[in-house]
C-alpha cells in the first residue's frame, strides 16, 4: 500500500476513533434490541397459538366491572403529561384501598412484581386482539393475585388497589400500550408514542 495513503488512513482513524466506536456501540445496541423484539414476538405468537381461548375479544374497565361503576378517572390520559388513567373510588381518599382490580381482557401475564419506588406492585398483561398485540399495565397495587406466565380471562380478579407502599392516596394507575416492547417508563411524558388513551380504547373495543 502507498505509504502516503496508509498515513492518511491512520490519521483518519485516530481522528475519528471515538465516532467510529460510538457508531459500532449504537449499532450493536440496536441489533440486540431487534433480537429481543423478535424473540418476544415469536414467544407470544407461540403462546397464543397454543392457548387460543385467551385471545382477547373485547375489553372492560379494570374497576367496578364492566363499566367502572363507583369509580372516576382522577387524572386523565395526557393530563399533566399523564400516560394513563388514575382510577379512584367515588368516596375519595383511601376509601378504595383494597378494592378489586380486574383484567381488562383475556391475556398473558408477562410481569407481576413489586418494583418499589413510585410504581409499587405492578402487573403487565399482553393481549392479542385482532391480530395485533397490546399491553395493559396495573400499578400501585396493594396485593397481586397472579404470577408471571399465568393466562387470565377478562374480568378475572388480578389484584387490589393500593398506594405504592404509602407514596400516594390509593388509586389504580392503568396504562394501555400498542408498543409492547417498551420498559416500564415513568408514567408521565410529553411523547405519548406507544401509549393509548385507556378509556377511549376500552369504550371503542
Amino acid at each position: 500500500m502507498n505509504k502516503f495513503l496508509l498515513l492518511v488512513l491512520i490519521l483518519f482513524f485516530c481522528k475519528n476513533e471515538k465516532k467510529i466506536f460510538s457508531f459500532l456501540t449504537v449499532n450493536e445496541k440496536y441489533t440486540k434490541e431487534i433480537d429481543v423484539i423478535q424473540d418476544k414476538s415469536q414467544k407470544y405468537n407461540s403462546l397464543f397459538k397454543k392457548n387460543p381461548d385467551f385471545i382477547a375479544t373485547s375489553f372492560d374497565y379494570p374497576v367496578g366491572k364492566p363499566n367502572a361503576k363507583g369509580y372516576y378517572d382522577a387524572q386523565k390520559f395526557k393530563e399533566n403529561n399523564h400516560l394513563g388513567n388514575d382510577w379512584n373510588g367515588l368516596g375519595g381518599g383511601n376509601t378504595d384501598h383494597g378494592d378489586s382490580i380486574y383484567a381488562i381482557a383475556n391475556g398473558y401475564v408477562s410481569f407481576a412484581k413489586d418494583i418499589e419506588g413510585g410504581w409499587g406492585k405492578v402487573i403487565r398483561i399482553i393481549h392479542k386482539y385482532k391480530r395485533k398485540y397490546y399491553e395493559s399495565i396495573y400499578a400501585h397495587c396493594n396485593s397481586i393475585g397472579v404470577k408471571e406466565a399465568d393466562f387470565v380471562k377478562k374480568g378475572a380478579l388480578i389484584a387490589t388497589i393500593g398506594n405504592a407502599n404509602g407514596m400516594y392516596l390509593a388509586h389504580l394507575h392503568l396504562e394501555i400500550r400498542d408498543n409492547i416492547y417498551m420498559d416500564i417508563g415513568r408514567g408521565y411524558a410529553k411523547n405519548t408514542s406507544g401509549y393509548l388513551d385507556p378509556s377511549k380504547f376500552i369504550n371503542k373495543n
